[in-house]
């Protein structure tokens, strides 16, 4: 498990002292949680960021990314959660918390992968996050979640975040796993952004995102 990985808690703590003072939460986010991520990173569990309203964009805004080195977009499916979550919870009381889904976009700026602590202590190259409007799913209803990403006017057919990420029972588990590392718990109306549902793509001048929730909400947004 993660939470037995030096590198990890160190990153943990050190995200907990860089969280900016008083902002208001929103909850958290997942990487590096493809199989892929994770063998590359040589850890067992998706890495765990948090979210605030300092770093939240509405759906539609514009963002200047032309100062960020590698500038990449994530569509991904978002979790709210309706109870609190203990440490040890496993994917079906992961399930059985959530209690709507909606779209999101998260803007990374990639950087090194040499130090996985300072990663995470730079909250995994998080920039902004957007979020679609919340409909309501149980945790057996995630099964059935599916996204379609539009980029520059071209849309793509409805995927399954599960071939990306997995289960993402299992991804909400990992993270309330990992946060009391960081000396909190995920809690009764966290938002949890899941990882990118689809590969992240390049985020340049004038490129145009919407992501779609299949029966539910959109959300967008465009490069300047």
């Amino acid at each position: 498990m993660n939470r037995d990985d030096e590198r990890i808690i160190r990153g943990m703590v050190r995200q907990r002292e860089r969280r900016p003072e008083g902002a208001t939460r929103v909850g958290w986010k997942s990487a590096f949680g493809t199989r892929g991520g994770m063998e590359f990173l040589g850890i067992d569990q998706p890495l765990a960021g948090h979210l605030t309203e300092v770093t939240r964009l509405e759906s539609g805004s514009t963002v200047d990314a032309s100062g960020w080195d590698v500038p990449l977009i994530e569509a991904e499916v978002a979790v709210r959660i309706d109870s609190d979550l203990d440490p040890s919870a496993g994917p079906e009381e992961a399930g059985a918390a959530v209690g709507a889904v909606a779209p999101a976009i998260e803007l990374i700026d990639l950087g090194s992968t040499d130090d996985v602590a300072e990663v995470i202590a730079g909250n995994i190259f998080h920039r902004h996050f957007l979020l679609g409007e919340f409909v309501t799913c149980d945790g057996i209803g995630l099964d059935g979640v599916r996204l379609a990403v539009t980029a520059n006017g071209s849309a793509s057919e409805p995927s399954d975040p599960r071939q990306v990420v997995g289960d993402l029972r299992v991804v909400v588990a990992a993270i309330a796993d990992q946060a009391e590392l960081a000396g909190d718990r995920v809690r009764a109306g966290d938002v949890i952004i899941t990882g990118a549902a689809v590969p992240p793509a390049p985020f340049g001048s004038g490129d145009r995102f919407e992501v779609e929730l299949t029966g539910g909400g959109r959300v967008s947004v465009r490069a300047a």
